[in-house]
């Protein structure tokens, strides 16, 4: 978990579990697969169990209970090492002791908190590279109205990943973002993602490993958001170089 989130489009993070599997090439240098490495935990792949975080439900009140102290709706992105809509999965504890429940399960808890009213203050960033699954894992009367503080997310990297993704998420109700992160190559987009898409997140990848970002992809990409009215958020180049500061946009919906 991390309260006032390093990530500069959100506030706070919360990881229901940790693992994941890798899905496209945005996956090959992923940050999180080498922060678990490092900890020790084999929880990478298919073959792989998850494991559990007891501590999201406390750090979920305690969002919450900030956010309503200072009269405001903070973020929160679920999550930064896992994937939400990933199939259920099995799930052991930190000691690595398989748990009587599983990902589906917790997941589903998570989505019944929601629904009971208990984070009014939250506004959930549900980013997945699976929007496919999303209608297939949501509550059934998420599927015709979902909650007012839940935006659906997924994270192309390319042009042919923006091609097949975000029409996949076209398919799911609600409000909905790109995190187009890491950008690998040039993505162009028209107005027929007006009314489906209503933010979108742009930057290049961070790290040792990382691969090259073209500057002309996010003036490109700002122009597309301006002209088209869709909120624009700049992340990074690198990590490194310094955003130019006609590049420092950094909106958010309404």
């Amino acid at each position: 978990m991390a309260q006032d989130s390093k990530i500069e489009w959100t506030n706070h993070t919360a990881n229901l579990w940790h693992g994941c599997t890798k899905v496209h090439e945005g996956c090959d240098n992923c940050y999180a697969e080498t922060l678990s490495h490092r900890w020790g935990r084999d929880i990478w792949g298919n073959d792989k169990p998850r494991m559990e975080i007891k501590s999201v439900w406390k750090d979920l009140e305690k969002y919450q209970k900030l956010a309503k102290a200072a009269g405001e709706i903070h973020k929160v992105f679920v999550g930064s090492m896992m994937d939400i809509f990933e199939k259920p999965m099995m799930m052991v504890d930190s000691k690595g002791v398989e748990c009587f429940n599983g990902t589906g399960f917790v997941r589903n808890y998570f989505f019944s908190n929601i629904d009971a009213g208990h984070y009014p203050n939250l506004m959930f960033l549900l980013l997945t590279k699976r929007p496919s699954n999303i209608n297939k894992y949501i509550p059934e009367s998420w599927k015709e109205t979902p909650p007012a503080n839940v935006m659906f997310g997924t994270s192309p990297v390319n042009q042919e990943t923006f091609d097949k993704l975000v029409w996949q998420l076209a398919e799911v109700k609600g409000k909905k973002f790109l995190s187009i992160e890491p950008q690998l190559d040039l993505v162009i987009f028209d107005n027929s993602i007006c009314g489906v898409i209503d933010w979108i997140i742009q930057g290049g990848e961070s790290g040792h490993h990382k691969r090259p970002f073209d500057i002309s992809w996010a003036y490109k990409m700002m122009g597309n958001c301006s002209v088209l009215g869709i909120p624009y958020f700049f992340k990074q180049i690198d990590k490194i170089q310094a955003i130019p500061e006609d590049l420092m946009i950094r909106q958010s919906p309404k």
